[in-house]
């Protein structure tokens, strides 16, 4: 099975799993409105199985999903949504990455400790670092 997005006026409406002649039949509608993407695409790098990235090919950078624009001078599907900081604020500081199609802090996030993992703060464009949930 191959994966395909169902694009109108640049904005994924759909996404799903089947057969090129399925779609070539019309039976989902147009068959030009249709692109394939790729489940095992993200940030412009193919991933295997394990969830390691296997060489494979990276068909149009993200594995589209529904309100992906689909950007058809670059060929690539990307979330248009910016991410919500630590307090639920838009990451306006964020810039979409060139290669990869998605968004992209201002400042790479340091990597998680031992006592916790950075989340980020939009209103002083900083990680800060927030301790790991205590489990019971």
């Amino acid at each position: 099975m191959s994966y395909f997005a169902q694009v109108q006026n640049g904005i994924v409406q759909q996404v799903l799993s089947v057969e090129q002649d399925v779609i070539n039949s019309g039976i989902f509608g147009n068959p030009a409105e249709w692109i394939q993407t790729s489940y095992n695409t993200r940030g412009g790098i193919h991933y295997g199985p394990d969830g390691k990235p296997d060489g494979g090919v990276a068909l149009r950078a993200n594995f589209a999903g529904i309100g992906y624009v689909y950007d058809v001078t670059n060929d690539v599907f990307y979330n248009p949504n910016r991410p919500l900081d630590m307090n639920g604020l838009v990451c306006n500081s964020w810039t979409m990455g060139p290669s990869t199609w998605i968004w992209q802090p201002p400042t790479p996030q340091p990597k998680p400790t031992k006592i916790g993992y950075y989340a980020w703060n939009e209103a002083t464009q900083q990680w800060v670092l927030v301790d790991w949930p205590v489990t019971q």
